[in-house]
């Protein structure tokens, strides 16, 4: 049995709850869907990301600058159908978090780097609004991991203790800023790693 006491679990999105929505692979499948030119694309996308992230560009703003800056042969419509597809739940991790958030033990909130259209979309797809209490993402907090100043105001948002606070997240340069909070942190390579580190923080489905 853990001698932590953990209150607060903050869990990433995408690579952990599901895949990730818009992340290299998938801008790259978009490229040769729609036969665009994925470097242009990619140097606009690198200017403009970090802007949509934190919540000062709306998606059609981040098209209009990234991709129909010039006309095109296909729809916004379609281009934004096909981002939507990149999202599919992870079930086995999401149904642990249903089990964790069902014992009323901890309380539980999603903390990641999102545009606010994909983030809304991906919690009602995932079912996540039954399950978190708050969604801590970076468009909501105008900052991205792993710059520390989101980790600050995530836990003043939160209002939590980082010694009883647990993140989980599947990139490892993410979790360097919450370890050096005081976090404890997991690093996620699927559902089994997730429940073995929170298991060893005395975080369990099992009644204990």
């Amino acid at each position: 049995m853990s001698n932590v006491s953990i209150e607060l679990i903050l869990c990433d999105v995408g690579g952990v709850l599901g895949t990730n929505g818009w992340d290299h692979d998938e801008r790259i499948a978009a490229s040769r869907k729609f036969g665009f030119d994925p470097d242009e694309f990619e140097r606009r996308h690198q200017e403009a990301v970090d802007t949509w992230e934190t919540g000062e560009m709306t998606m059609n703003e981040y098209l209009d600058f990234t991709l129909f800056n010039v006309p095109r042969s296909f729809a916004r419509d379609d281009v934004i159908m096909f981002m939507r597809a990149q999202s599919v739940p992870h079930p086995d991790t999401v149904r642990l978090m249903q089990s964790l958030e069902a014992k009323r033990r901890w309380r539980m909130m999603t903390l990641n780097n999102e545009s606010a259209e994909l983030n809304a979309y991906r919690i009602d797809l995932f079912g996540l609004a039954p399950i978190f209490s708050a969604f801590l993402t970076s468009a909501y907090v105008a900052a991205q991991k792993p710059h520390g100043i989101f980790y600050d105001r995530a836990l003043r948002i939160a209002h939590a203790n980082p010694d009883r606070t647990v993140f989980i997240d599947d990139r490892p340069p993410n979790l360097v800023p919450a370890a050096e909070r005081g976090l404890h942190t997991i690093h996620a390579t699927g559902t089994d790693s997730i429940r073995a580190g929170l298991a060893a923080l005395g975080v369990t489905e099992d009644d204990i």
